[in-house]
């Protein structure tokens, strides 16, 4: 599932209208490019600008899709951690909603019938500056009242995930289209990036809204036109800065979000984890520490969906002794920042 729009989304599907193909297009168009030319996409997907432009204010309206433009972590050398937090039954909500407000988690939801709370947390070294990151993880959660248990999972590898979103997997554009939207590749440099002040105001107007256009981002940033294009493009390029797709589970016919934690034989790990990549169920995997080695979030349609992935294509992967799988209950916040009054 995705962030707000999903639960807003999931809330009010009666009211919007269906999607359709072109709706689902446009959205694999922008998951390959967030800031591409609704005139570009208009060309490659055959129909006029008008067109494009008044579904994308339809679906940006009704909540059910919105671009993020998001940082990664590895290139800002950042560590990810997988948290999960078990609660007494009260106090599992009050807990997702005040991690679902910090600035340092994402992907917070509850799972295990509503008593353990599931996000992730970046930490760095300006975020423990201000008491965030490995704050968040080693003494804010062991002292809050209610809490049960605490086990946080390091990140070890992404096998797919983040600027690879799950709507690639779709098919609803030709490889002709895919190469025609797709833009460079970016190319990680060797040391962190380090981020300036003026850096963080773009990010953070582009956390908000990925396609702001860019006379309000020389606002936010004091910066002119043309910096603000070469900054944009020179994050983009070595893969600090990258674009999302938010969107209703109604867009897909995806009603059912799990996480599926994995034990996998080390000597099978990458290949396994490189088999899930191409899953087209699986919406992120990554290699991590703890007991379990292997971390998926799994999207289906239904429980029944659920249980033929993981019988089927899963049970088969050679490397894999042991899984556990747990349903998420309610999601409060995607991979982008968390938009209140919507819960």
């Amino acid at each position: 599932m995705r962030t707000d729009i999903r639960h807003h989304a999931g809330r009010n599907a009666r009211t919007l209208p269906p999607p359709d193909d072109l709706d689902r297009q446009i959205a694999h168009a922008l998951q390959l490019d967030g800031r591409a030319a609704f005139s570009h996409i208009a060309e490659v997907l055959g129909v006029s600008d008008q067109t494009v432009a008044r579904r994308w204010a339809k679906l940006r309206a009704g909540r059910s899709m919105r671009v993020l433009g998001l940082t990664e972590p590895m290139v800002l050398g950042e560590t990810v951690w997988l948290v999960r937090v078990s609660t007494t039954p009260d106090a599992a909500v009050p807990l997702a909603e005040a991690l679902a407000r910090r600035t340092d988690t994402a992907w917070v939801g509850l799972m295990a019938g509503g008593t353990e709370v599931s996000a992730v947390a970046r930490s760095s070294t300006e975020w423990s500056r201000e008491g965030g990151g490995e704050a968040l993880l080693l003494r804010e959660l062991p002292r809050t009242p209610r809490v049960l248990a605490v086990h946080a999972y390091c990140q070890l590898h992404q096998y797919f995930g983040g600027a690879k979103g799950l709507i690639l997997k779709s098919g609803m554009l030709s490889p002709a289209q895919v190469a025609q939207l797709s833009p460079p590749e970016p190319v990680p440099p060797d040391e962190p990036v380090q981020l300036t002040a003026d850096d963080h105001k773009l990010l953070t107007a582009l956390a908000q809204d990925g396609r702001t256009p860019v006379p309000d981002l020389a606002a936010a940033t004091g910066w002119s036109l043309s910096t603000v294009r070469r900054r944009m493009a020179e994050l983009r390029a070595t893969g600090t800065l990258y674009f999302d797709v938010d969107y209703g589970p109604h867009l897909f016919d995806q009603g059912l979000r799990a996480a599926v934690w994995l034990s996998v034989r080390p000597s099978e790990l990458h290949a396994t984890g490189q088999a899930l990549a191409a899953h087209p169920e699986v919406a992120f995997a990554c290699a991590t520490t703890g007991p379990a080695n292997v971390f998926l979030t799994v999207v289906c349609r239904d429980a029944a969906a659920l249980y033929a992935y993981v019988t089927g294509p899963l049970a088969r992967l050679p490397g894999v002794r042991d899984f556990e799988t747990y349903p998420m209950v309610r999601s409060l916040k995607g991979p982008g920042p968390f938009v209140s009054g919507l819960h």
